[in-house]
């Protein structure tokens, strides 16, 4: 899965006392890539008690972009001493296998196993990653101050998307095999905030600037799949979005203390069996009562509410998330800018409030804080322990597709000719790919509040059928 923007940026993340600029999971979250004022550091995703430091280099300093291709010993790495150079890495051999100098500074880089994109602010570059040579330039694309865009890690359908306007939210989706341009998706009403491919390249996620409203659409078609909401109290800034493995499930943090996990179905139809759950109950009351109200409040109703939440101590700092499987259970992780991983499990069955597993120091060791012990700062709502249902749902069968076969980079094979990185095959088969309190209330509670806000909501239509003035805080999406 494609793992949204990292921690960071040019000029490092804000605060005091940072010891690092940036930080990305690798493209089957099975790795998480931290640039540093010394170098960077690369460490193994494969446990939860245990946070394996493979690899660490200190040869080049201040490092903001630090980005690693699957499980090969490919880094792409970019400082803000030479910010228009991308340098690539072997890291096992420890040797440069190339660089690269562009016009402006690089905002971002995205790389599968076909291509390697490099973002600029008005311009993006498109190599074969097998040989670094340029296929395309993009110029005159519209500002993009961040550099957001997202490439599919699917490299038989390389798809990359890009903001196609500075001022709105539309969606560029561009074939990075054929170099021809797609689709393009009217997003949103706000410019485009962030931006993630699944693992099949088959629908893609977005949110806008304003952050209340997240979107999912078929690709190559761009017809609109699901859309949630994040939230209508405050508008955020959407930092990551990521689906997990299998594609059920899409998860998003921002600046607020709360992560999200929306779950990808599809509701059945309105003649099919009785809702078996409260929430599903509820969720029909509301489509029922929304036929009768105006078009912005039954838009508003029929979004999807989180599935699943994650409760941060601290807000306003950065963060990255990812959906993974580590130790044949689905986990979310969250690496903030204040230099800490966080490892919670996930009850894809019944979702609700997850688990804190574990909790790593990027820098230092965790023995600082006492083994198996909830530090400060890392305050949840429940023990940390295992979801009781996780034997059960370990033992189903996966609902999607969790294993794909990936061809990379040779570790000691060798480099046909005409290649700057060799061609590799794995010799073990298969990668395994591998805020406000917005849970409804138990079912006593529900009754009365859907009682009145029926009751309300059925007031406000008989008024619609003279007249109907938008407030202005409900136009956010």
């Amino acid at each position: 899965m494609e793992s949204g923007e990292g921690v960071g940026g040019p000029g490092g993340p804000d605060g005091p006392g940072l010891q690092f600029g940036c930080a990305s999971f690798n493209q089957d979250s099975t790795s998480l890539a931290v640039g540093t004022k010394t170098g960077y550091k690369l460490f193994s995703l494969t446990m939860v008690e245990n946070l394996d430091c493979i690899n660490e280099s200190a040869e080049t300093p201040d490092v903001y972009i630090v980005e690693r291709l699957f499980s090969s010993s490919l880094i792409v790495m970019v400082s803000t001493t030479m910010p228009q150079r991308m340098n690539i890495y072997h890291f096992k051999k420890g040797t440069e296998i190339c660089n690269y100098n562009y016009p402006n500074n690089i905002l971002a880089i995205k790389l599968n196993r076909q291509r390697l994109v490099v973002c600029l602010e008005e311009s993006i570059y498109i190599h074969n990653i097998k040989d670094m040579k340029l296929l395309k330039t993009l110029l005159n694309t519209p500002i993009n101050p961040s550099g957001l865009c997202a490439l599919s890690i699917n490299h038989s359908n390389s798809y990359l998307a890009y903001p196609g306007s500075a001022t709105i939210g539309e969606i560029i989706v561009y074939d990075a095999n054929s170099l021809n341009t797609v689709t393009m998706i009217p997003a949103h009403d706000s410019p485009v905030a962030a931006l993630t491919f699944n693992a099949s390249a088959t629908k893609l996620a977005s949110a806008s600037e304003r952050g209340t409203v997240i979107r999912v659409f078929s690709v190559p078609e761009g017809l609109r799949l699901f859309e949630f909401r994040r939230g209508m109290k405050r508008y955020v800034s959407i930092s990551s979005l990521s689906f997990s493995p299998d594609g059920q499930f899409l998860c998003a943090s921002s600046n607020t203390e709360t992560v999200h996990i929306f779950k990808l179905e599809q509701l059945g139809p309105s003649g099919g069996d009785e809702p078996n759950t409260w929430t599903a109950y509820v969720g029909k009351m509301f489509s029922a009562a929304s036929s009768y109200l105006p078009a912005q409040v039954s838009g508003m109703m029929r979004q999807d509410r989180a599935f699943a939440t994650v409760h941060l101590v601290t807000s306003g700092q950065r963060n990255i998330c990812t959906l993974a499987i580590i130790q044949k259970l689905p986990r979310l992780l969250v690496a903030t800018a204040d230099g800490q991983l966080f490892i919670y499990n996930v009850d894809p069955l019944d979702g609700g409030e997850c688990m804190l597993a574990h909790k790593h120091r990027l820098f230092g060791t965790d023995d600082d804080q006492g083994e198996g012990k909830e530090s400060e700062g890392s305050e949840v709502t429940g023990p940390v322990q295992a979801c009781p249902s996780y034997a059960a749902t370990a033992a189903l069968p996966a609902a999607g597709p969790v294993t794909a076969t990936l061809t990379g980079y040779s570790e000691d094979g060798g480099v046909k000719k005409g290649e700057v990185i060799p061609e590799h095959e794995f010799a073990a088969g298969p990668v395994s790919l591998d805020d406000e309190n917005e849970f409804p209330p138990g079912p006593g509670r529900w009754c009365s509040r859907l009682s009145k806000v029926l009751q309300t909501l059925l007031c406000l239509a008989t008024l619609s059928s003279s007249s109907w003035v938008t407030p202005r805080h409900s136009q956010a999406r």
